[in-house]
């Protein structure tokens, strides 16, 4: 049963703009955190953005003033606008969703209980 489903990822120049969405069947009324983290080629997993149950938000200190993480409760719908995208930023992007809020350890992969299948981002120099 798929419970995140994500679209947008594909291959940009450096300085370009993606938004990556992330349809959220897991939360049915905005409750829980919903994160993005992402895979370089050869690298582990690692937080880039989090949205909590209650209106706040991290992000990873490489995408901070970049990268805006933003939830649409009535669309069930997480997006990550990235902008100024640089070669490093190259990998396969993930929505990951936890049953409830927490603050500390958000960007964690440890902490979230279900994945999407993931979508790829490649930025060129």
């Amino acid at each position: 049963q798929v419970r995140l489903m994500e679209s947008g990822g594909g291959s940009v120049q450096a300085g370009g703009s993606l938004r990556l969405s992330c349809v959220n069947f897991v939360h049915t009324s905005g409750t829980g955190n919903v994160a993005w983290f992402r895979q370089p080629p050869g690298k582990g997993r690692e937080g880039v953005a989090v949205v909590l149950g209650f209106p706040s938000t991290r992000y990873a200190d490489s995408v901070k003033g970049r990268f805006t993480i933003s939830r649409d409760n009535a669309e069930n719908t997480v997006y990550l606008q990235m902008n100024s995208l640089k070669p490093e930023d190259t990998a396969v992007y993930y929505c990951a969703a936890a049953t409830h809020s927490f603050y500390s350890e958000a960007l964690s992969p440890n902490l979230y209980d279900y994945w999407g299948q993931g979508t790829q981002v490649t930025v060129s120099s």
